[in-house]
């Protein structure tokens, strides 16, 4: 089964490996994640893990997770996430920490990507954009013709134009856990991964 744990990005920098090279990782606060849950295939179908992350008041939870959460004893959580039950000693009540990854393991890290606004088409998908000259004044920048004739008639679905971009759900495969600090439940993780400065992201073993 594979390890998963929910964190928080705190940001980039970079770090000087033993043999004097230098390399661009990103900083990620992982844990301590709390079991909250633990489905069985006997009583659900399937065995898997719920766990919780980030530390929040009851104002901000809603009347049955805080309930529920108060039944078993547990502190209150922020985000919930659903992952594979890699170890059945696990039980309700028991906390993960990075400790669980060691250094130099290859993970995937999820998350949403930053969010760019209403973009062009250009900027959206990449568009090379009109001739600049011989008669072109306007259209510069323009998606150019998006139909054909009468027929069809339409402008099909999928069809690339400008629109909202970014605020996705990314996931970035084959990054490295170059350092494991865990006395501060920090990684570093080689490389960029989605999403802004203390956005949440799910770092999942390959």
């Amino acid at each position: 089964m594979k390890k998963s744990l929910i964190g928080k990005k705190i940001g980039m920098t970079q770090y000087f490996l033993e043999d004097g090279r230098v390399v661009p990782v990103t900083v990620v606060e992982l844990g301590p994640n709390v079991v909250v849950q633990k489905k069985t295939a006997g009583n659900d179908g399937y065995d898997s893990l719920k766990i919780g992350y980030g530390d929040v008041t009851e104002k901000h939870l809603t009347k049955p997770v805080s309930g529920d959460l108060k039944k078993k004893g547990l502190p209150l959580k922020k985000v919930f996430r659903e992952i594979e039950c890699f170890d059945t000693a696990l039980d309700v009540g028991s906390v993960l920490t990075c400790e669980i990854f060691a250094e130099n393991a290859v993970v995937n890290v999820t998350g949403i990507s930053k969010g760019k606004g209403f973009q062009g088409t250009m900027k959206r998908h990449g568009f090379g954009g009109g001739r600049k000259t011989h008669g072109v004044s306007v259209s510069h920048r323009t998606p150019g013709s998006i139909g054909c004739r009468s027929y069809p008639g339409e402008v099909w679905k999928g069809k690339k134009m400008a629109g909202r971009m970014g605020s996705d759900r990314v996931t970035v495969k084959n990054l490295k856990i170059v350092k494991v600090l865990k006395d501060k439940n920090l990684v570093l993780i080689s490389g960029a991964i989605p999403g802004k400065k203390d956005s949440i992201v799910i770092v999942r073993e390959k």
